[in-house]
């Protein structure tokens, strides 16, 4: 991987990580664009630069996270289910994010389910975080758990669990970000772990190569989120949904017309 390479996938990271349209379907198609071999380090980089879109939910939402304890319980108690079925699927996870098909077919499927949304869930009750109970929380933590699927999108489906527990699009997507904070660190961690214990080591070059990639991710991150709630609430789902139904087909007919594309 080069600096050119590694700029481009942290755009490509900051740009679709708290949106619905999946950000790993977006990095096979710009990994195999590019024409990017993978190897440890860059599914280690994949990874990594995701602590930098975490920053930028951190520093959006400074004050929240200063608010009150219950604030992290509920994080917590959302997090739990990831946690649990993470580690007793992992296996199965790595399997399909090996299949770029997988990828495909969920992404037309989130793109169909977006179309629909806004009507499903038009009657919000809860229009404050604070009004989220653990029991609505842990709701939305299974929803997270679909997104082990690859392509589904993480954002996308713990804001659609929100809105089907009553939460207004802006409270769900806030929550998503929320949440995303212990799962990406928890991700990143685990990855990082399974990197040194295969015996593998990150070079002067390589190191650089992860500032550069968190910096960027940050930055993008930053902007995507306050233009994504801006939009999200004045426009709803309906164009993600599209969009994400011409990402899915796109990959399909690549896969099916003898295109190599791969999981980095």
């Amino acid at each position: 991987m080069n600096y050119f390479e590694a700029i481009v996938l942290a755009i490509v990271e900051g740009l679709t990580e708290f949106l619905p349209v999946s950000s790993t379907g977006h990095m096979i198609i710009a990994s195999s664009f590019m024409g990017i071999a993978s190897d440890p380090f860059v599914k280690l980089f994949t990874i990594a630069i995701q602590l930098g879109a975490i920053l930028s939910v951190l520093v959006l939402y400074f004050k929240r996270f200063f608010k009150s304890i219950n604030f992290y319980l509920k994080l917590i108690v959302a997090f739990i289910p990831a946690a649990v079925f993470g580690l007793l699927l992992s296996k199965k996870i790595d399997e399909l994010l090996e299949s770029p098909m997988a990828v495909g077919i969920s992404l037309l499927v989130g793109g169909v389910i977006l179309l629909f949304v806004d009507k499903w869930f038009n009657k919000p009750t809860i229009n404050e975080e604070e009004n989220v109970t653990y029991l609505t929380a842990l709701k939305i933590g299974f929803f997270q758990c679909i997104a082990m699927i690859p392509g589904v999108s993480r954002s996308g489906a713990t804001i659609v669990g929100g809105m089907s527990q009553k939460l207004s699009r802006k409270v769900a997507a806030e929550f998503s970000f929320f949440l995303a904070v212990p799962t990406m660190f928890a991700a990143t961690g685990k990855k990082l772990y399974d990197f040194y214990k295969e015996g593998h080591t990150i070079s002067h070059d390589q190191t650089n190569l992860l500032i550069i990639g968190n910096v960027i991710a940050f930055v993008v991150a930053l902007l995507a989120i306050k233009s994504f709630i801006g939009y999200l609430n004045k426009h709803g789902f309906r164009v993600f949904g599209w969009y994400r139904i011409v990402a899915g087909l796109a990959i399909i007919i690549l896969l099916l017309a003898g295109h190599n594309l791969q999981i980095i």
